[in-house]
């Protein structure tokens, strides 16, 4: 489907039905029975003729290689209509996404069973990005390793992500030590950002548009959030720019596989 037609599936409620499937809400006190699956391995020579190469130990803020490639990374998740745009944004265009989730909003367990074959798929992959968004140097290591291990077991639990190496600070914030624990958990890649729809802010739909003309480039690792309802409106036109520009989405496990 092309943007004009997601856009008018938007128009007229897919994203509302997506929000109304899931409007209870998964148990998260009790495990899901749906077993956790790993993501479907990228293919060697993925979107954009991308090549997968393993996910490195240590920091990474820009795609590997040099390609058309471009990878959209949406972090948090507060508001559920905007999770499930993204998700329908997917399913409807093929658009390939790479989730930063906090298991603390209930958005992504009432979304999940929509996510669950994009997942399986490998059309989405996720990073851990802790439980509930504190900045990680002000806390122990125990602490640390609290707020990503809770997290990780909501994602396999909720979301069926067995494993990602990927892991993303909040608010950016992190130094060796918050690294390390990060790896002792499993998440041993830490992603950074080379741009970003600059949302971290209260932000216009217009904002939203002219960060991405600024930052939609090849090999970009661009940083969004699932919180701000200008979002959803401005989706058509960030895949025009993408179309425009010639770029691929892929998703980090497109990039980086995971370590054995």
């Amino acid at each position: 489907m092309d943007r004009r037609g997601f856009l008018y599936l938007l128009a007229a409620g897919l994203t509302g039905a997506a929000v109304g499937r899931g409007a209870t809400g998964l148990d998260l006190a009790e495990p899901d029975p749906r077993p956790a699956r790993a993501p479907v391995p990228a293919d060697p020579t993925g979107p954009g003729g991308i090549v997968a190469v393993p996910a490195p130990a240590g920091v990474v803020d820009r795609l590997p290689g040099d390609g058309p490639q471009i990878a959209l990374t949406i972090d948090d998740g507060s508001n559920g209509e905007v999770v499930a745009a993204l998700v329908a944004l997917c399913r409807e265009t093929g658009t390939r996404l790479t989730f930063f989730p906090n298991g603390s909003y209930r958005t992504w367990g009432d979304n999940a069973r929509d996510l669950w074959p994009l997942i399986e798929s490998g059309q989405v992959a996720f990073g851990n990005h802790t439980w509930s968004h504190p900045d990680l140097t002000t806390l122990s290591d125990a602490e640390v390793a609290e707020e990503l291990q809770r997290n990780q077991d909501f994602m396999r639990r909720t979301l069926g992500v067995s494993a990602t190496p990927f892991w993303r600070p909040p608010f950016g914030s992190h130094d060796e030590r918050v690294d390390a624990v990060a790896a002792d958990v499993g998440h041993p890649t830490t992603v950074m950002w080379n741009g970003t729809f600059d949302d971290g802010r209260v932000v216009s739909a217009e904002d939203l548009v002219a960060a991405a003309e600024q930052d939609f480039a090849a090999q970009a690792i661009v940083v969004g959030h699932a919180n701000q309802l200008p979002l959803v409106s401005v989706l058509d036109r960030l895949l025009e720019l993408v179309e425009t520009r010639r770029l691929v989405t892929v998703t980090l496990a497109d990039a980086w596989s995971a370590p054995a």
